[in-house]
């Protein structure tokens, strides 16, 4: 009688590591952004580039390892996800980061789990008496932001980062029981996806290269493509397996302030105390979400959800 191999725990050390990835390695990639686009990269034929990059780079390694390749519908399904998550997601945050600093631009990206709770409301997911309150608290803080802080003054950016989270969020839960390749090769295949569709908008609405980007904006890019969307994005997928979901989505309210943190260190980004105060009203929420979902899962077991997306 054979006996089936028992998986061993992940070590702590590895799960820190992968923690230590994902919420430092997302959590800068709002200030690559800044410095990119500083380096004379347009905002969505920079982030089609990086995705296309991304995107081919694991497609191809997963295409090697004899990974199967996404049916035709499983495509339509990715091409949804690409638009909804990294065009409208990703690529409005890089067009508000022209006008908006990159912490600012974190801290309203934040908001993503707020909408998606909501979402997933309408779609008949009730959420419980703790989500609720985080709903309320959340949306006062998204009301704050926008009412009260730094981005009154740049109406684009305003616009824009209020479809990115929202577009992100519709996409997570629209994504949610559909059919789709592995998780891996899902990231890959929707990278590869979204990014052709960024660089197309980007060239057809007259986006093009008026001189040499510079060498910090090229090596802001390249970090972009391989730390933020490769790195990091496998090690989020590695804590999805091995810890509970809680911790795996906790970099929602790690990101935030990592972002805030280093743009006020390398870019001299400054915060008005409004945008502070929202900050910490917003990440309260998406907290108290988290936790009231997870406490929810405990009480009735659900599936598993494939793997959305990754964060900008």
């Amino acid at each position: 009688m054979s006996v089936a191999p028992v998986s061993r725990p992940a070590s702590v050390l590895a799960i820190a590591l992968a923690l230590a990835a994902v919420y430092l390695v997302w959590g800068s990639t709002y200030l690559a952004i800044r410095f990119a686009l500083e380096g004379g990269y347009p905002p969505l034929l920079m982030a089609g580039m990086r995705f296309i990059v991304a995107g081919g780079l694991m497609y191809a390694a997963l295409r090697l390892r004899g990974v199967p390749a996404p049916t035709r519908n499983q495509w339509k399904t990715l091409l949804a996800m690409g638009v909804l998550l990294l065009g409208l997601g990703n690529g409005m945050v890089c067009i508000a980061e022209q006008s908006v600093s990159s912490g600012l631009a974190a801290v309203a990206v934040a908001s993503a789990p707020i909408w998606i709770a909501l979402f997933a409301a309408i779609r008949g997911d009730r959420p419980s008496r703790i989500e609720w309150a985080g709903l309320a608290v959340g949306f006062a803080g998204v009301l704050w932001l926008n009412a009260g802080s730094s981005l009154t003054a740049t109406p684009t950016g305003l616009i824009a980062l209020l479809i990115a989270p929202l577009a992100w969020a519709f996409g997570s839960v629209w994504s949610r029981g559909r059919d789709l390749p592995s998780p891996f090769m899902a990231a890959a295949a929707q990278m590869l996806a979204g990014g052709v569709i960024i660089l197309a908008v980007g060239l057809l609405i007259g986006e093009r290269f008026h001189e040499l980007p510079t060498l910090k904006g090229t090596l802001s890019v390249a970090y972009l493509a391989s730390f933020g969307s490769i790195i990091g994005f496998t090690a989020y997928v590695w804590l999805l397996h091995n810890v509970r979901p809680t911790l795996a989505g906790s970099y929602a309210y790690v990101n935030p302030a990592i972002a805030v943190l280093l743009g006020a260190w390398l870019a001299s980004e400054r915060f008005h105390v409004n945008d502070l105060g929202a900050m910490a009203v917003i990440l309260v929420a998406v907290v108290a979400i988290t936790l009231g979902r997870a406490r929810a899962k405990k009480v009735v077991p659900t599936p598993a959800a494939a793997v959305a997306g990754e964060d900008p």
